[in-house]
C-alpha cells in the first residue's frame, strides 16, 4: 500500500537523572466564553541526534555482545532492526529507500498507518540515516509480549438494558452481531465450539509474522503499492492468509481471549465443561496473528497487523481492535510508532483496546507505579487494567488485581532546553474483570494437542477445572491485564449494535461515565472504574445514530444534544445482581485533566476520534481512502494526513473541570492522581467542581497551567520513593502474559 501522511518532527525521548528533571509541565488550558480551547503547543527545536530513540542509542554504542533482540551481529558486524518514520512528501519513500539499499540495508515492511517502514541496517549507520531531513524518528523493532459465565453476570451484561436469558441456548437483547472486533494476538482457533457453534464467527485468520525480520536476512521487502483490485494486494493477502492452518493458535493465548470478548455458550459433548459465554456471544472476530508460539512478536508485525485491519474496517465492519499485547517504550506517544498506528485506527473510526499490563507489583510484594506499556500509553486508546472479583458474581467485593499495571505512563521526550519530560498521562481508563478467568483453550489434531499454555501449566490452568479433554471444548483459566481487555472489547461491540454511530472517542467516554468506581483504590490505580455493561449500552441506546457523520460532516456544533429523538438521558444508577451504585459520571481528558457533569453528555469536539488533546499538543489525523475506477469510494484507506489544530475546540461551556477539586498529587494524602475515585466521584455527583460556562474560571479567562500531573520532582520531594515505596518506572520492563520472570502464574487468591 502507498501512504500519503506526513508527520510533525516530535520530540524524542531521552532520560535524564531524575534529581535534575523538573517538575512536568502540564497542559495550558484557555478557558473563553464560548468554551474551551486549546492551541497547539509546537514543539521545540529537535536536535538531529534526538531522532534516535534511547534504547536504540544505548545499544549502537554499547561494546561486547548486543543485548537487544533487535540487535544482532551478523558475520562479525552490528546490526540493527528499526522503525523509521519519514515525513517525505513522496507517498513511496522513493529517496529514503534508495538510500537504504544503497548502504547494504534492507526494507522488510511499509507501514502506511505511521508512513514508516522497517528497516535492517548496520548499526554505524544509524547516525547518518537520522541526520536525513526526511527523517523523523528512529526506533528499534521492539518486541511485543502478550499481556494476560460468571463475566457476563459481574459485568452487568445480563440486565434488562443488554440481554436475558430463556434457556442456556436461547436468548434475547444484545449480543455483537454483524459487529467485527479483530483480535491482534497469537491466533485464534476457528473450530473451537465456543467459536464456532453450527455458526462460525471467526472470519477471517491472516498471519502477520515476519519471517524475513526473524531470519534476520539482509535481503528486504518491496514497498509495493497495494491498490483495491490489483494482482499486487491478491498476492499479498495469499501469503498472509492463515484461513486453513490446522494449528492456527499453537501459544493458546488468542483463542482465550477471543472467547472472553465473543465466546458462545454450547451443549457440550463433556458435561463438565462449564458455561462460558463471552460479553458479545455473536461478533465476528478476525484473528490477525502477531505473536508467534510462544507469545511474542516485534512491532512491526504488529503495525503490519493493525495496517490490515485498517484497510478491510470498512469491508467487514471490524469496529474494534483488541490489543492484549504491549512492548516496552520509553518514547512519548507523540513518537512512538504503535501509539502512532493505533491513533491511526482511532482516526479511521476504530476503537482500539488495549491491555494495561502486569507490572503493578515489584518485588518483594511492593505497589509500583507508572508501568503502563506501548500502546496503552496512547490518549487515543481504551486502557484496561484488571479486577479480582473473588470467584463471586458480587461486585461489593471486587478489588483491583495486585498484578494490573498502574499509572502513568511514563514515555517522555526532550524539550527544546534538553529537559527529559514525561507524559504522564492519566491510566488506565478503567478495570475489567481478569483474574482467574475461564474460557477456551485452543487444541490441534486428531489426537488432542494442547497449546503451549495448556501444556506447560496444566496444573494450573486446566486440572483445577477438572474438564476433560475434548478437541473443540477443551478450556483454561487464564489471568492478567490481557484477559480484561476483551472484555471491554465484547463490551464496546455490543454498544456499537445498539448504536452503530458511536465514534471511538465517545464510546471511551461512555465507558469511563458509566463505570462503577472501586472504595479505595486511586486514578491511577483503576482509571474511572469497573466495567458497567448494563450502563454503558444503556447509554448507547438514547443517543442519536448519527454522531460519526454528523462529525464527519461538520454539521455538529460543541453543546449541541446528543440525545436521539424522544429519548431521555439514564439516571445515572444501574442494578447489577441486586446491587444499585452510582456510576463514576468522570472521564479523562487532555492526558491529565478530569472532567464531568451532564454537559459531557452532548457533544464535545474531543469526541472527534480525529483528535488527539494530550500534554498541550492537539492534531487531526484523518484517513487519505483509494479513489478510482471500479474502487469503492471511502472504504480502503491509503494514508492518513496530520496537521497541527491549533485553536480547536475541545469542550463547551458546562463541563465540570474537578482537578482543583482532587488537588495537588500526594499518596500520603491522598489527594491528586492519588485521590479515590469513589471519593472524587462522590463529590462531583453532589455538586462539587469547577463549571467551565459560570464563574470565575470561565468569564475571566484564568489559564490552568497544572492540571493532575505526577512529577518526578513532586515524588522525591515528598520522599514516596524512599519511605513509601512508591516506584516511578524509567523504563517500561514488560514481560507480560501468564508466566512471568518472577516464575509463578498469574491469579490471586
Amino acid at each position: 500500500m502507498s501512504f500519503v501522511s506526513r508527520f510533525i518532527v516530535l520530540i524524542e525521548s531521552r532520560r535524564l537523572p531524575r534529581a535534575a528533571v523538573a517538575t512536568v509541565t502540564a497542559i495550558s488550558l484557555l478557558l473563553s466564553g464560548f468554551g474551551l480551547t486549546a492551541a497547539h503547543a509546537a514543539p521545540g527545536g529537535k536536535h538531529k541526534r534526538d531522532k534516535v530513540a534511547l534504547d536504540l542509542g544505548d545499544e549502537v554504542v554499547r561494546a561486547g555482545a548486543p543485548k537487544a533482540k533487535w540487535a544482532r551481529d551478523v558475520n562479525g558486524v552490528r546490526h540493527i532492526q528499526a522503525i523509521v518514520v519519514s515525513d517525505d512528501s513522496d507517498d513511496q519513500m522513493r529517496n529514503l529507500r534508495a538510500y537504504i539499499k544503497s548502504i547494504g540495508g534492507a526494507v522488510h515492511a511499509v507501514h502506511p498507518a505511521v508512513h514508516a517502514m522497517t528497516v535492517q541496517i548496520k548499526a554505524s549507520d544509524v547516525a547518518a540515516l537520522s541526520e536525513r531531513s526526511d527523517v523523523v524518528s528512529v526506533s528499534p523493532n521492539r518486541e511485543t509480549q502478550r499481556t494476560f459465565s460468571m463475566l457476563e453476570s459481574i459485568t452487568g451484561a445480563l440486565t434488562s438494558n443488554v440481554r436475558s436469558y430463556s434457556s442456556a441456548s436461547a436468548y434475547t437483547g444484545l449480543d455483537g452481531n454483524g459487529v467485527g472486533i479483530a483480535v491482534l494476538d497469537s491466533g485464534v482457533m476457528k473450530t473451537h465450539d465456543t467459536l464456532d457453534n453450527g455458526l462460525p464467527r471467526v472470519k477471517r485468520n491472516v498471519n502477520m509474522l515476519n519471517a524475513t525480520l526473524a531470519n534476520w536476512s539482509v535481503a528486504g521487502g518491496t514497498a509495493t503499492s497495494l491498490m483495491p483490485g490489483s494482482k499486487a494486494l491478491a498476492s499479498y493477502e495469499a501469503a498472509i492468509a492463515a484461513d486453513a492452518v490446522v494449528t492456527q493458535d499453537p501459544y493458546g493465548h488468542g483463542t482465550h481471549v477471543a472467547s472472553v470478548a465473543a465466546g458462545r455458550y454450547y451443549a457440550p459433548k463433556d458435561s463438565t465443561q462449564q458455561d462460558t459465554n463471552g460479553i458479545a456471544p455473536k461478533a465476528n472476530i478476525y484473528d490477525v496473528r502477531v505473536l508467534n508460539d510462544f507469545g511474542f512478536g516485534t512491532v512491526s508485525d504488529a503495525l503490519e497487523g493493525i495496517q490490515w485491519v485498517i484497510y478491510h474496517a470498512k469491508e467487514y465492519n471490524i469496529r474494534v481492535i483488541n490489543l492484549s499485547l504491549a512492548a516496552s517504550s520509553k518514547e512519548s506517544w507523540q513518537t512512538d510508532p504503535l501509539c502512532a498506528a493505533v491513533r491511526s485506527a482511532a482516526a479511521a473510526g476504530i476503537t482500539v483496546v488495549v491491555a494495561a499490563g502486569n507490572f503493578g507489583q515489584g518485588l518483594p510484594g511492593q505497589e509500583v507505579y507508572g508501568r503502563i506499556g506501548a500502546p496503552g500509553n496512547d490518549p487515543s486508546v481504551i486502557t484496561v487494567g484488571a479486577v479480582n472479583f473473588k470467584g463471586t458474581s458480587a461486585r461489593g467485593d471486587d478489588s483491583v488485581a495486585n498484578f494490573s499495571s498502574r499509572g502513568p505512563s511514563r514515555g517522555g521526550a526532550v524539550d527544546a532546553t534538553g529537559v527529559r519530560r514525561a507524559d504522564n498521562l492519566l491510566k488506565p481508563d478503567l478495570v475489567a474483570p481478569g483474574n482467574k478467568i475461564i474460557g477456551a483453550a485452543a487444541t490441534a489434531g486428531t489426537a488432542l494437542t494442547w497449546n503451549y499454555l495448556g501444556s506447560m501449566y496444566k496444573s494450573a490452568l486446566v486440572d483445577p477445572l477438572a474438564v476433560k479433554p475434548a478437541l473443540a471444548e477443551t478450556q483454561m483459566i487464564l489471568s492478567g491485564t490481557s484477559i480484561a481487555a476483551p472484555a471491554v472489547s465484547g463490551t464496546v461491540a455490543l454498544m456499537l449494535q445498539a448504536n452503530p454511530g458511536l465514534t471511538p472517542a465517545l464510546v471511551k467516554a461512555i465507558l469511563q461515565y458509566s463505570a462503577q468506581p472501586l472504595p479505595g483504590a486511586n486514578l491511577l490505580q483503576q482509571g474511572a472504574g469497573l466495567l458497567n455493561v448494563d450502563g454503558a449500552v444503556a447509554i448507547a441506546k438514547v443517543l442519536r445514530s448519527d454522531v460519526a457523520s454528523a462529525i464527519a460532516a461538520g454539521t455538529i456544533s460543541p453543546g449541541s444534544t446528543l440525545l436521539a429523538a424522544g429519548k431521555s438521558m439514564p439516571t445515572g444508577v444501574s442494578t447489577i445482581n441486586g446491587v444499585s451504585f452510582n456510576w463514576s459520571r468522570l472521564i479523562f481528558a487532555g492526558g491529565n485533566q478530569v472532567l464531568s457533569g451532564s454537559a459531557l453528555l452532548n457533544y464535545q469536539p474531543i469526541y472527534d476520534s480525529r483528535l488527539t488533546w494530550a500534554n498541550g499538543v492537539v492534531r487531526k489525523r484523518q484517513a487519505v481512502y483509494w479513489a478510482g475506477t471500479g474502487i469503492t469510494a471511502n472504504t480502503y484507506v491509503q494514508g492518513f494526513t496530520d496537521v497541527a489544530a491549533p485553536n480547536q475546540t475541545l469542550l463547551s461551556a458546562g463541563v465540570v473541570n474537578a482537578n482543583l477539586l482532587a488537588g495537588i498529587s500526594s499518596k500520603v494524602g491522598m489527594t491528586g492522581v492519588f485521590i479515590p475515585t469513589a471519593t472524587l466521584s462522590g463529590w462531583l455527583i453532589s455538586g462539587s467542581g469547577l463549571v467551565l460556562s459560570t464563574g470565575l474560571l470561565l468569564s475571566e479567562g484564568l489559564v490552568l497551567s497544572e492540571g493532575l500531573v505526577l512529577s518526578e520532582g513532586l515524588v522525591l520531594s515528598e520522599g514516596l520513593v524512599l519511605s513509601e515505596g512508591l516506584m516511578l518506572s524509567e523504563g517500561l520492563m514488560l514481560s507480560e502474559g501468564m508466566v512471568l520472570s518472577e516464575g509463578m502464574v498469574l491469579g490471586e487468591q
